[in-house]
């Protein structure tokens, strides 16, 4: 089942779909989460990642024609990962945006949802959360940096939503991290990508607890300017608020 509403009313008894982008938009600013849901006011948007993109539908080639073969891939072997990749008569539809994996979680009245990368199964029997990332830099990749904490809300959020659908979760996910190499001669219309594979161990616990707060956000008043992921003051809001104060400085009248 599916909702189509895109603009919350307070106390509103139909259910209210929030995308796992729409979560982690409310956890890095619950002013700009409000406008969005409340108002359609969303925030300016970026440029498409088209060369992240290419990457991603790639990845999925190769590992379903694995999960065809019922075999492992090469990475998992060479990183003891006792794994393949999972078959599902409705992992297409699982990783198709803006449908997803889903659940209507019954106390706040939110229909969750969000669209994976993949799923393995381990030998355990249980579904492995995994998700790809693409960059390009110079150091070694790692999900360690302060602002990736995203990225692994992500993958919990994934989690969370495979459970609630009845399934058996590892609580290791995966990221398939690629980094496209520039310590190379030349482009030659040729980019040569390093890839590892970097487990993290989630934790769904906050999930629930955050899923109130953001209903209480939807029934309640814009919230105060917010704080980014990383404890900044939100500067989307910072924009905002500077830019409205130098608009009324110009618009009032000169005494």
């Amino acid at each position: 089942m599916s909702y189509k509403n895109l603009i919350y009313t307070p106390n509103q008894k139909e259910p209210f779909r929030i995308s796992r982008s729409k979560i982690e938009l409310f956890m890095q600013c619950p002013r700009c989460f409000w406008l969005d849901a409340r108002q359609g006011i969303k925030r300016p948007s970026m440029p498409p990642f088209n060369l992240n993109n290419a990457v991603d539908q790639l990845f999925k080639k190769e590992f379903d024609s694995y999960r065809r073969a019922k075999k492992a891939h090469p990475i998992m072997i060479d990183n003891n990962i006792d794994a393949i990749p999972f078959e599902h008569q409705d992992l297409d539809k699982w990783r198709e945006n803006f449908v997803g994996i889903s659940y209507l979680e019954p106390k706040t009245n939110l229909f969750i949802f969000g669209a994976v990368d993949d799923i393995w199964i381990n030998a355990k029997n249980e579904l492995v959360v995994v998700d790809y990332k693409a960059t390009s830099k110079s150091s070694e990749v790692n999900i360690d940096s302060e602002w990736q904490i995203g990225y692994k809300r992500q993958v919990e959020i994934y989690v969370w939503l495979l459970r609630k659908n009845g399934f058996k979760v590892s609580d290791k996910a995966i990221f398939l991290y690629t980094n496209a190499q520039v310590d190379v001669d030349g482009f030659y219309d040729v980019l040569k990508f390093r890839t590892k594979l970097i487990e993290h161990n989630t934790d769904t616990s906050w999930i629930d607890k955050e899923l109130g707060n953001i209903k209480k956000c939807l029934d309640g008043d814009i919230p105060r300017v917010g704080k980014s992921a990383m404890g900044n003051v939100c500067e989307f809001c910072e924009y905002a608020k500077k830019r409205t104060e130098l608009t009324l400085k110009y618009l009032s009248p000169k005494s």
